[in-house]
């Protein structure tokens, strides 16, 4: 398979020939998988590893690849976090599950969700967007390609608490974030300065095809008006390493990135 390699604003970008780009270190020992406009996270820890968020079905495959890039396999991953249970974030949750029963976080409030993940609130109708955002539609469509329309939800998963650390790999913060989808969490890593802010805030909106620091549109967001709530505890955390469900990772700070988001607005 062909691969190209590059450096990034932070850490060494890895493109394969299917579409997906493994950047390492994109804060210490934090590791970013792209495929098909979502984001996921490897995080390595004393040999073990947490995945956070589970992308599309089609990542599964890139995924393995971007474990043998980091020099891991499937044997070395604890867990998987979910900060939210989207489809888009879902997608190869049922496949760890089955190939190794690795443990699935989730909120509560979002359970019901991660097992039925196209029953989710929104306050506008998603199919608008391409009309008024034409730059939408190769987002929308590369994300339908890699499998988004064909997510099996997941049942079998552990409660992820609102707040505290967790204890997988990484003890990460738990930041509870609701407006997205009622459960959804943000993970702060405060001895790496990285913040996993999931769909919470976002650097490009899929359904906008909109780049910059920003909550994703009603299209997706069941409450906006308690999403744009839940970045005041984001901003708390100080953290600089900003790192997203979709887009490019935002290295200066959380605070310019939620003074960008709040600028923005809703849409």
């Amino acid at each position: 398979m062909k691969t190209s390699t590059r450096t990034s604003g932070r850490g060494t970008r890895r493109r394969s020939a299917g579409g997906a780009a493994l950047t390492r270190d994109v804060a210490p020992g934090i590791h970013r998988l792209e495929h098909a406009y979502v984001n996921c996270y490897l995080v390595e820890d004393e040999g073990a590893v947490t995945i956070v968020d589970a992308a599309l079905p089609s990542t599964w495959p890139h995924l393995l690849s971007a474990l043998s890039e980091i020099g891991r396999s499937l044997t070395d991953v604890s867990a998987l976090v979910l900060t939210h249970a989207h489809f888009d974030h879902v997608g190869f949750a049922a496949k760890a599950v089955q190939e190794r029963r690795i443990p699935v976080y989730v909120h509560a409030a979002d359970r019901e969700l991660a097992a039925h993940p196209y029953r989710y609130q929104r306050e506008r109708s998603p199919f608008l967007y391409p009309l008024t955002y034409p730059k939408s539609t190769r987002v929308l469509a590369a994300m339908t390609a890699a499998g988004a329309l064909r997510v099996k939800g997941v049942s079998d998963v552990r409660d992820l608490p609102s707040s505290g650390v967790l204890d997988v790999p990484g003890s990460p913060n738990v930041i509870f974030t609701p407006g997205h989808t009622r459960g959804h969490c943000a993970l702060h890593f405060p001895d790496r300065d990285a913040l996993l802010t999931g769909d919470a805030l976002v650097t490009l909106d899929p359904y906008k095809g909109a780049r910059g620091a920003q909550i994703i549109a009603g299209a997706a967001t069941g409450n906006s008006a308690q999403a744009m709530e839940s970045l005041v505890p984001l901003a708390e955390t100080g953290a600089m390493i900003v790192l997203p469900g979709h887009g490019e990772p935002w290295l200066a700070g959380i605070r310019a990135a939620v003074q960008s988001a709040k600028a923005t607005g809703v849409s």
